[in-house]
């Protein structure tokens, strides 16, 4: 023990030798006034900060009846006389006049605020109002403009550049090709540079020799990795449900894989936005002949990734909880903005009304959740034949029968209609025993697009035709194994039981009360029934604790155990009919109904009436109708040949629509306090199209994907562009990238954000293209050297006249490691490696079985993101846990990142792997063994000095690997010394 423990001290020592590191002194400094006061820049964020509180846009919490967010109410006459603020007139506004007060109930802000104005910020509003207070848009909402063409390639440098010399800053030189090769390689594919793309890039004289590096890590498939991880912060994703067991979302990784693919094939960032705002509801869905799969639906399952509770007691305020961070993490993710702010009230400082969360809300009530088939576009194409197939079967009848038979059956009044009795002791929620499915909607293949009524019957071995086929909904219609679901619209539950009549096997009926689907014991458990027989049975649901609440019912093959939904084989289930009622099972739901009026039959494809169907197969019956169809036989052949090549498939959790619900404003964010009138589903008031109530009878998810994209929306480039930055540069323009609202940053390059934006969207959306441009820019090839100069000027280094040292973010650092030690296995895809756990990650929903140390060589993108048992390394290295959208991590510099280094057992082995490897090469000498050692860690070869080091380093672990053998010592000794390298900051920053 004594002995590791010198070892890891001597490393430590090692690395403390190793290291270069510099620091700057972060000095305060002020600006003189600017000439012209700026609204947005410079006199809003005095308001929002020291004045909205009280005085903006929430009427709930505004006092003295004074508005300061509109230029309408800050010029308007106060009560007591004058006005908050007079144009050209400091000396007669109030506002000046009350903040320069000097007692106690008379200054502003009042004291108990906590909130002070400088005497610089007194001053600037003193000068605008002086220059005439010119009131302007919060920046964020006014259309970006350029002068600057699109294509002009030296834009960014000369917006950049045209700043640092304003500001009389001194620009860093560009840095050396060892430092840009592995800049460019860690920030486009989240891996370092191989020694060989380090030498081959070095050796390139070319001029072009920089652009056609980046171009090749653009192209690699790292790129998709990288970029995927970071959106995946943004969705909150993750592969569990969390809070106490921790329950499974199906297939989440499935979603993991379209990202990559997507940021890999550059699929335009509009398409993406619509994918996963309503994938599953675009006409042309994008699909991928490589894996022969429709990619688009597969964007929504990032809906599904917010936690879920198992038991909650009041399911409406856990539907409540669940769109509201659907919605936060919505608006944050495709518009900065903070629009679950508005829960309660209007929000405090946006222009974001209680009006337009509501408006929100009800999109997001009107989807459901559910398991999608994972189809290779060969089955869809087989299931459209087995379709076809079906139709030309009902024509072939239609044809020999003809018209005249059904005006016999209508004169012998075979199909008199027979009216149900008034008895409001029940309710039919839905009858298939007609054609159609009576208004509910089917998701998936299983169900087809009619019901089984009036499909020709016939006897395999005479082929003769023995009838038409009654009506019921069936998941058969391609074969038992299929997945798909049958969903009733929503309905208030005001009876004691619902009522099914159906049959099936290993298939569920469940009753869905407010969008709650981790339906289990103790609570919910009858709401849900298992399927397995094969004769007709009336399953019935007592319903009567839940009366009041909203809920629909979803009829499916296969169901969930443990919240894992699975398919057998031989699963199916059909239905007749679902029925509410008070007290017994209702007489009159036994009799056949007869559905629709002789005038909308369609004689021509027997899609009739229930009534037409009897009749005709009483016809039938009696001879008077053909019988002999060949034909019938050899189509009958070919569905079944079909059907045989239907393959189920796999699955993933995401989103279905629903029908359209208008939400009221729950009073003050209370669910069980709700205002009167509903709120229509719509866009955001304060941005284009936003008071355009959407006309569709689902959820209304497209015609929201198109108002972000409209052209006249001033946010959704500019949002994306931001977040480009930021992962390039480690800082948005708009440093809070997730909030782009009057409380967010102000962008330090205004005039560069709105070019970025324009030419983003002229450029048809190419995230690569965005990339590109910005990579290969002056600015960002810039050295991260700086002299006291520009540190004292700049201390932030908001102008980027020299490129920001960034630390590697918790994958990179990870993926290096593997990287460097030779270790990386780069299979792409799959389900998620398990988590590996540790004796102390214990608790309800552990796994029953650990992932390897190592997490089997596959990048961390590949890892299991479980959210009662996240990776120690990567919290520990600020990987944001998922329960919101984190666009921006935390770089924090703690004790815990310098210790996981030093003793993670992963580190200790990979820091061994590399010692191997390294002394399988028996020719290098010590000189080489080093430079080996640094070209794959930090992309360079090291100086005299720090071989040097590294002698001094080697004979200090010799001394006290004496007692070892010669091989044993010779493999700990250089073990110690990479792991040394492991923790310098050299190893896990971009500097």
């Amino acid at each position: 023990m004594m002995f590791s423990q010198k070892r890891n001290i001597v490393i430590a020592i090692g690395s403390l030798c190793l290291l270069i590191s510099s620091c700057g002194d972060n000095k305060q400094f002020s600006e003189p006034l600017p000439e012209t006061v700026d609204f947005n820049f410079h006199i809003r964020p005095i308001l929002v900060q020291n004045c909205y509180l009280c005085h903006g846009p929430d009427a709930s919490g505004r006092k003295a009846e004074l508005r300061l967010d509109t230029f309408e109410g800050a010029t308007a006459l106060l009560k007591e006389g004058g006005q908050a603020i007079a144009p050209g007139k400091p000396s007669k506004s109030q506002l000046i006049y009350r903040i320069n007060h000097e007692a106690e109930d008379m200054v502003m802000p009042p004291p108990d605020s906590n909130y002070k104005l400088t005497e610089r910020e007194k001053a600037l509003l003193e000068k605008w109002i002086d220059q005439g207070a010119e009131w302007k848009s919060h920046w964020a909402f006014i259309k970006p403009e350029t002068e600057i063409a699109h294509n002009d390639n030296n834009a960014i440098d000369s917006l950049i550049d045209t700043r640092i010399r304003q500001k009389g800053l001194v620009m860093s030189s560009q840095a050396d090709k060892n430092t840009l090769v592995r800049r460019v390689s860690y920030l486009l594919t989240g891996l370092p540079p191989s020694p060989e793309d380090v030498q081959h890039f070095i050796t390139d004289t070319s001029k072009d020799a920089y652009e056609n590096m980046v171009d090749r890590y653009l192209n690699s498939t790292g790129y998709g990795e990288r970029w995927a991880r970071h959106w995946m912060d943004l969705i909150r994703y993750a592969e569990t449900k969390g809070h106490e067991f921790d329950y499974p979302i199906v297939g989440a990784y499935k979603y993991r894989d379209y990202l990559i693919r997507a940021f890999n094939k550059d699929v335009p960032y509009d398409q993406l936005l619509k994918e996963h705002l309503a994938g599953d509801l675009l006409k042309k869905a994008r699909v991928n002949k490589e894996i022969g799969v429709s990619e688009s639906p597969i964007g929504t399952a990032f809906y599904v990734m917010g936690e879920g509770k198992h038991s909650p007691v009041d399911i409406k305020k856990e539907e409540a909880d669940r769109i509201d961070n659907m919605i936060d993490v919505t608006s944050k993710t495709f518009q900065g903005l903070t629009v679950s702010c508005a829960k309660c009230h209007d929000h405090k400082f946006d222009p974001i009304s209680a009006a337009d969360y509501y408006a929100l809300y009800g999109i997001m009530e009107s989807t459901r959740f559910a398991p999608i088939a994972d189809v290779p576009i060969t089955t869809q194409q087989t299931a459209k034949e087995i379709q076809d197939l079906n139709l030309y079967m009902r024509k072939i009848v239609a044809d020999s029968w003809t018209e005249k038979g059904v005006q016999g059956i209508i004169a012998s009044g075979a199909l008199q209609k027979k009216n149900l009795s008034q008895d409001t002791s029940f309710i039919i929620i839905g009858d298939f025993r007609n054609s159609d499915f009576d208004g509910w909607i089917t998701n998936g293949l299983a169900f087809g697009k009619r019901t089984t009524l009036g499909n020709p019957l016939l006897d395999k071995t005479s082929g003769k035709l023995l009838g038409l086929d009654e009506g019921r909904a069936s998941s058969k219609t391609l074969g038992t194994g299929v997945l798909g679901s049958l969903q009733s619209p929503n309905f208030i539950l005001d009876k004691d039981y619902i009522g099914v009549r159906a049959r099936g096997m290993h298939s569920t009926i469940r009753i869905i009360i407010d969008n709650f689907q981790l339906i289990q014991d103790p609570i919910y458990g009858e709401l849900e029934q298992q399927i397995n027989s094969k004769a007709w049975n009336n399953y019935v649901f007592d319903i009567s604790p839940w009366k009041g609440h909203k809920a629909y019912i979803e009829i499916l093959p296969g169901g969930y155990k443990g919240h894992h939904y699975s398919l057998p084989e031989d699963a199916f289930i059909e239905t007749q009919y679902a029925v509410a009622y008070d007290a017994e099972w209702p007489v009159e739901m036994k009799r056949p109904i007869s559905g629709k009026s002789i005038e909308k039959e369609h004689w021509a494809t027997l899609d009739l009436s229930a009534g037409l169907v009897n009749g005709l197969n009483q016809r039938l019956a009696e001879g008077k109708l053909p019988s002999k169809f060949p034909e019938l036989t050899t189509a009958l052949d070919s569905s079944h040949q079909l059907i045989k090549n239907i393959k189920g498939g796999s699955f993933f959790y995401a989103i279905t629509d629903g029908f359209g619900i208008n939400s009221p404003v729950f009073n003050r964010g209370d669910h069980n306090d709700l205002l009167e009138g509903d709120i229509p589903r719509r866009f955001l008031s304060a941005l284009p199209l936003g008071n355009v109530p959407f006309t569709s009878k689902g959820s209304g998810r497209l015609e929201l994907a198109e108002a972000m994209l409209n052209e006249d929306n001033p946010l959704t480039a500019r949002v994306m562009v931001n977040r480009i930055w930021h992962h390039l540069f480690g800082k948005g323009i708009v440093e809070t990238v997730d909030n782009f609202g009057l409380q967010g940053k102000l962008p330090s390059h205004p005039d560069l954000l709105d070019y970025l934006a324009i030419t983003f969207q002229k450029e048809g959306w190419s995230i690569k293209k965005m990339v590109r441009s910005i990579v290969t820019s002056e600015t960002f090839k810039r050295s991260t050297a700086r002299n006291e100069e520009l540190t004292n000027k700049d201390p932030n280094n908001i102008y980027l006249a020299s490129f920001p040292v960034r630390r590697l973010e918790a994958e990179a650092i990870r993926d290096g490691v593997l990287a460097v030690s030779g270790s990386l296995d780069s299979t792409m895809y799959g389900p998620p490696v398990k988590t590996y756990l540790t004796e102390f990650m214990q608790g309800r929903g552990r796994p029953n079985q650990s992932g390897p140390m190592d997490g089997a060589g596959r990048r961390s993108i590949y890892q299991e993101v479980r959210r009662n048992f996240l990776e120690p390394m990567m919290v520990t290295f600020d990987r944001p846990i998922p329960f919101s959208t984190f666009g921006n991590r935390n770089v924090t510099n703690v004790p815990a990142q310098s210790l996981t280094l030093m003793n993670d057992p992963f580190i200790v082995q990979q820091a061994q792997i590399m010692a191997e490897k390294l002394l399988d090469q028996k020719e290098l000498t010590f000189d080489q063994k080093i430079e080996w050692i640094y070209m794959r860690t930090f992309s360079r070869k090291p100086n005299p000095e720090e071989i040097s080091k590294a002698k001094q380093f080697i004979g200090g672990l010799q001394k006290m690997e004496s007692t070892e053998t010669d091989s044993e010592s010779e493999i700990l000794i250089w073990k110690d010394f990479c792991h040394s390298i492991f923790n310098l900051k050299e190893f896990i920053y971009l500097i």
